[in-house]
């Protein structure tokens, strides 16, 4: 708060303030999308509630399978194992009020994603943080977790590829995770955005093709990332069928649903779009070689994981995360993210965004050079 406090004072001042802190692609979205939008909203016949409301268009769901099928070799059956979202991060929140009872004992990573304690506690249930560190590939381990724990808990939210850290799961953690949840009676929220930012040399994954997945959780997904489309508020759900039709539940106490025209533009972009997946994925690799070049220069030399179009970099020794930050604010301008914002197992690390223009990035990096050689 007291940084949001000095970023919008210094603005207020006329500085020329870069902000590497917020993951929100720049570039548009592709043509091809925006016109089947248009030529959607101009039909009445969308302008009444959504078709099949709260549950998405049949036709949007029947996509998001083929989707799943040719990109992850994963089978749906739209009818009743997919759910469309107003955006991934509405199934999280109503992934919680759908499974969790009060005072319920709900797991999720420390770093990890704030709103998934925030929907937690909203829903009265009882975070508990599990540890994901360095020596572990940012994967919790999952024997570490007491059985007393495991036995009180009714629910567990996991990200891969992983915000803040960038990490990537395997199979074999999700094979591992699948029976550690059918061991408990644990639901799994699997939070996957990012399941198509990866770079070279690290495989896509989903939840849904470890065995048995469907059978303890569902996935959580989003067009927002890979089809820069954060502002349209378009996502699904999809696993176990028990999960989504408790969830839908919810959102039929909650909303009418996504408005067509933009389903169907979800649908042009999920059957026509991949190519623009390729070319973001090449504007973020250079991106990232400009910030990982820029760190080795003042000292910060690390193998990154290969998620996400975030970076989780070590601070200098001797400085805390806040140190860091408020030190990068002060005297270059550049705003990235503390990674106590993200849990106690975030200190000694910041996060920064690469959906940034390169110009704005590379003014950042010189800024950044500068201060620290």
């Amino acid at each position: 708060m007291e940084l949001r406090k000095k970023i919008n004072k210094a603005k207020s001042e006329g500085v020329d303030v870069i902000s590497l802190a917020i993951g929100d692609p720049v570039e548009a979205t592709p043509d091809s999308i925006i016109d089947e939008l248009c030529r959607r909203a101009r039909d009445p016949q969308n302008h009444r509630y959504p078709t099949d409301e709260e549950k998405g268009m049949l036709a949007f769901r029947k996509e998001v399978a083929k989707w799943y099928a040719e990109r992850y070799g994963v089978a749906l059956n739209p009818e009743n194992e997919i759910l469309g979202l107003i955006g991934s991060k509405e199934g999280c929140h109503h992934f919680v009020l759908a499974r969790v009872n009060p005072g319920d004992t709900v797991l999720m990573t420390d770093p990890g994603y704030p709103a998934y304690r925030s929907s937690i506690l909203m829903g009265e249930g009882v975070p508990y943080n599990v540890p994901i560190l360095p020596q572990n590939n940012y994967l919790p381990v999952l024997e570490d977790i007491s059985t007393d724990v495991a036995k009180k808990a009714s629910a567990m939210f996991l990200n891969y590829p992983n915000n803040p850290t960038g990490a990537c799961a395997t199979l074999e953690f999700l094979n591992k995770l699948v029976s550690f949840a059918r061991e408990f009676d644990i639901a799994i929220c699997y939070d996957n955005p990012y399941c198509e930012i990866v770079f070279t040399g690290q495989p896509r994954i989903s939840f849904l093709m470890a065995k048995g997945a469907k059978d303890v959780g569902v996935e959580l997904n989003s067009l927002s990332k890979p089809f820069n489309m954060c502002g349209w508020r378009l996502g699904m759900a999809c696993g176990n069928p028990h999960l989504i039709a408790a969830i839908s539940k919810v959102k039929e106490n909650t909303d009418s649903g996504i408005f067509n025209a933009v389903q169907f533009a979800g649908i042009k972009a999920l059957s026509n779009e991949a190519g623009f997946v390729d070319k973001m994925l090449t504007i973020y690799g250079r991106r990232r070689e400009m910030v990982l070049k820029t760190l080795e220069k003042i000292g910060i030399d690390f193998n990154p994981p290969r998620g996400t179009f975030y970076l989780w970099v070590p601070v200098p020794k001797g400085m805390t995360s806040l140190e860091f930050t408020n030190r990068l604010f002060d005297k270059t301008a550049v705003v990235v993210a503390a990674g106590t914002a993200y849990g106690r197992y975030g200190e000694g690390f910041v996060r920064i965004s690469l959906t940034v223009p390169d110009e704005r990035l590379a003014e950042a990096m010189q800024r950044i050079e500068k201060e620290f050689t």
